[in-house]
């Protein structure tokens, strides 16, 4: 079995990629210090990172891995970067000024304008390359999830030529840059090619193997997707949702509630169990989903660090889930059952090691909310927001927020940013706010989702899952006016959730709000519809989702 080994300044997701490369048949070694002599012996070398640009290339310094790395690469051997691994051969980032990079290429990189478009960019795209690089396939989807790009003009593009540096580029939205890049013995990738389904699995085994096959398609297969710039480039993401609890047996189940109520309308009232959590994540991976989420809904007895159950979904999952896995619950500051305080970036921290590629924040973003407005617009620094982004990046931080619809007479009876509603209440009142809750939907604050997602956003949040008490468990379509109301508050991301009981809802979400992706629980999990029967259905209404089949 060939050796590959890793370089882990623990920044971000290792655990996938490990998966990865195992499946592909490898041994997989981690390299930690760079006083390792493992990083003298290593043959084939993989430099992956996550989130801030200063965080990592920082840790690259303190740990003395700078001058093995340059000798690595002098030597000739092979070395790939993954996302800021790509970022870190660069002279440096907008994201960190003060932070320098490796210097392979004299370019600064810089962040997407949003002025056109949500930021960072969170989803699947396509890049070309006039050189075979590895097997990239441009009619094939690759997962990108980043903020800060080396965005490319002519004049960057022909000094990166001069240089040596074959390019394969992606455009999002008028963007255009840098998705990947080989020189020599060096390839890079600005997408994550682990969470890439099998076309990224297939970039790193040809990379490790240095094979370069060449993909040719037909320019009636070529017309399928080259050039649609409708979603900014992207496909219309479908997420699936598993929201995660013990059951009264002590089991780790699926279930879904009505309204957040999970207990089944019978004398006995047990918790609905509609699977298990590993077996379902890779069944909707295998039917095409996006994206996979776990909610953890229940209150285990040990703090999240000892929350084995969880950790342990997550690392199972991962292992046959080559799609991005997000977990939200306990995502917070806590107190461990032996006194000690352990820090909600810790909590995180381990859950991106066991596999996670985002985490999900639910009512301590309207802690922290209620908090930045307290302190007059601004944050302190020790939210779990701000926390977890600044090492991670905004783009692993999203806020998942559970309001209702409060009907007022006018903008002047709440304080709270309205709307005049197309769905008067019983008493004619057509204005209204969504106010926010926390601990499941049992408790109502003073807050409404439009300042929320304000508020989190400048705290450093990537992106947004907006479910919607109201909605949640009917069945009856995703509340639209509330997905508008959201989107005209923030730049990032936004995840439509709650309501889905059929795919023209998805339809719906996409073309009637400016929703990034749709997202979809019981319909899925009652195997009503499959995740495929959604993409199907998009395609023939014209949308473009990702289809591995193509």
């Amino acid at each position: 079995m060939s050796l590959v080994h890793v370089i882990d300044v623990e920044s971000g997701n290792l655990q996938s990629l490990t998966n990865a490369l195992e499946y592909l048949g490898y041994e997989v070694r981690l390299i930690k210090v760079a006083s390792d002599p493992a990083l003298s012996q290593a043959s084939k070398l993989i430099l992956p990172g996550v989130g801030n640009f200063g965080h990592f290339v920082d840790n690259l310094v303190s740990r003395g891995f700078e001058k093995p790395l340059r000798d690595y690469v002098a030597s000739k051997k092979p070395l790939m970067g993954i996302c800021v691994g790509l970022q870190a051969l660069f002279t440096g980032s907008a994201e960190s000024p003060s932070s320098k990079g490796l210097g392979f290429i004299n370019h600064e990189l810089t962040k997407f304008s949003d002025e056109e478009k949500p930021v960072p960019e969170i989803g699947w795209n396509t890049c070309e390359s006039e050189a075979p690089l590895f097997g990239l396939d441009p009619l094939k989807r690759y997962y990108f999830v980043h903020s800060y790009a080396a965005i490319l003009n002519e004049d960057v593009k022909s000094r990166l030529a001069l240089d040596g540096w074959k390019l394969a580029v992606a455009k999002y939205g008028s963007e255009e840059f840098v998705a990947a890049m080989s020189k020599d013995n060096v390839f890079a990738t600005q997408f994550h090619p682990e969470k890439s389904g099998m076309a990224g699995l297939d970039i790193i085994d040809n990379f490790l193997k240095d094979k370069h096959p060449v993909i040719n398609h037909s320019a009636e297969e070529s017309s399928l997707l080259r050039n649609d710039y409708s979603n900014y480039g992207l496909t219309r993401r479908i997420i699936a949702c598993l929201d995660v609890r013990t059951n009264d047996q002590g089991d780790l189940v699926v279930t879904k509630g009505d309204q957040y109520d999970v207990r089944e309308k019978s004398e006995k009232g047990n918790v609905r169990n509609l699977g298990k959590p590993v077996e379902l994540a890779e069944k909707y991976y295998k039917q095409g989903a996006d994206e996979v989420t776990f909610l953890n809904i229940t209150s285990f007895r040990d703090c999240p660090l000892r929350d084995a159950p969880m950790v342990q979904v997550l690392k199972l999952a991962a292992k046959t889930v080559f799609v991005p896995l997000t977990v939200g619950g306990g995502i917070k500051d806590v107190v461990d059952v032996d006194g000690t305080f352990v820090p909600a970036l810790q909590v995180a921290s381990l859950y991106f090691r066991s596999g996670a590629d985002k985490v999900s924040i639910g009512s301590d973003a309207v802690y922290a909310a209620e908090k930045f407005y307290g302190l007059g617009g601004r944050g302190d620094g020790s939210s779990p927001i701000e926390t977890i982004s600044k090492a991670y990046g905004a783009q692993a931080v999203v806020i998942s927020v559970d309001p209702k619809r409060v009907y007022v007479d006018g903008p002047d009876a709440t304080k709270h940013k309205t709307f005049e509603t197309k769905f008067p209440s019983k008493d004619g009142q057509k204005w209204c706010w969504y106010q926010c809750t926390v601990r499941g939907g049992r408790e109502s604050r003073d807050i409404g989702v439009w300042e929320l997602t304000k508020a989190c956003e400048a705290l450093g949040a990537g992106e947004v899952l907006l479910n919607c008490i109201d909605k949640d468990g009917s069945n009856s379509g995703y509340d639209l006016e509330l997905i508008n109301h959201v989107k005209s508050a923030v730049r990032i991301p936004v995840i439509a959730s709650s309501g889905a009981g059929n795919p023209r809802h998805f339809e719906e979400a996409f073309e009637q709000t400016g929703a990034d992706a749709c997202l979809g629980a019981g319909m899925f999990h009652r195997s009503e519809y499959t995740v495929k029967d959604v993409k199907d259905y998009l395609l023939s209404k014209g949308l473009k989702v990702r289809k591995d089949d193509l």
